[in-house]
């Protein structure tokens, strides 16, 4: 089964140590799902800035678990900074909200969170 985050990445930036793993993904957990929500939003009421912020401040995080959703992400940066309609981000959104919810199901899963 395919998953949706890398966790050859995870072992190697933690060094094989499954407590910190753990660490990791929990902080994810933590983290993330409120960004993304206020992402959401943000884009739901067309406020540009706000996208933006919130979709640069979880690219870190994307790159590092080998989540394939980093085009979708920058994707969403470079809307924020033009004057396209919402229309044009929302597969983009879809596509994130999926991918990550998709992740946020494994790591709970695979670290018993």
């Amino acid at each position: 089964m395919t998953k949706y985050y890398a966790k050859e990445n995870l072992s190697e930036i933690a060094d094989g140590d499954q407590d910190f793993l753990k660490i990791l993904a929990q902080t994810f957990l933590d983290e993330i799902p409120p960004d993304l929500h206020s992402m959401e939003e943000a884009i739901e009421n067309e406020n540009r800035e706000l996208a933006y912020q919130f979709a640069h401040k979880m690219k870190p995080n994307i790159e590092m678990f080998g989540i394939d959703a980093l085009k979708d992400i920058t994707s969403i940066e470079a809307w924020s900074k033009t004057s396209k309609s919402k229309a044009t981000v929302l597969p983009h959104l879809e596509n994130v909200l999926s991918t990550l919810n998709h992740v946020f199901d494994e790591l709970k899963q695979d670290f018993q969170l």
